[in-house]
């Protein structure tokens, strides 16, 4: 039965540690460390919501009506877009950690929300590919099996956001800001066009 467990496990992760809008928004907030617990919290609970949900049969729901995939999917790029933007032009403005003003809570576990439940293919990763494969493993198993995947987001999400702390004297400066938001910028927009032309 453990075998499942980390089968699971195994899974969850190979399909959460992609680079994504979610993984760099959770590292930007470690890295900043700004409300680091909150954010890896909402990401945690997304994740193991969607993936219990597959579990419990929502990933036939979901495949029934694509309609709601498609809502997602135009919601979630213009998001991203609008994302990017103000990527783009924070690295017009870059300033280094301390500089930079903090953001209420409320605003940053906001983003993480929309971050977590306007991305398309997290449905699709989740709740029917992780939901899909729980089930085949049979009625006894399966929530072994949701268990891992669940263990798995929990893992990654705690070590992104709180392993990045440590990179915060690296990324101090304003010069490397610039290309930090730069790049989570080109990230959101590649991931917004993705997402509009499939």
């Amino acid at each position: 039965m453990w075998t499942v467990g980390l089968t699971g496990l195994l899974t969850g992760l190979a399909l959460i540690v992609a680079i994504g809008a979610q993984n760099a928004f959770v590292l930007r907030q470690g890295i900043r460390r700004e409300h680091v617990g909150a954010v890896v919290a909402v990401c945690m609970a997304g994740d193991a919501l969607l993936i219990l949900g597959g579990t419990a049969g929502i990933g036939a729901l979901v495949t029934r009506f694509p309609e709601a995939l498609e809502i997602l999917r135009w919601g979630g790029a213009a998001y991203l877009l609008w994302f990017a933007v103000r990527s783009f032009i924070a690295a017009l403005k870059p300033s280094s950690l301390t500089e930079q003003p903090p953001r209420s809570k409320h605003s940053v576990v906001g983003t993480a929300v929309a971050l977590t439940f306007l991305n398309p293919h997290v449905y699709l990763d989740t709740v029917v590919l992780l939901g899909s494969l729980a089930n085949q493993q049979g009625a006894g198993t399966r929530w072994v099996f949701a268990g891992g995947a669940v263990t798995g987001s929990v893992l990654w999400f705690s070590a992104l956001g709180y392993g990045a702390r440590s990179l915060a004297g690296v990324l101090s400066s304003p010069r490397t800001w610039r290309w930090v938001d730069l790049a989570i910028g080109v990230l959101m927009l590649v991931l917004a066009i993705r997402l509009v032309v499939h």
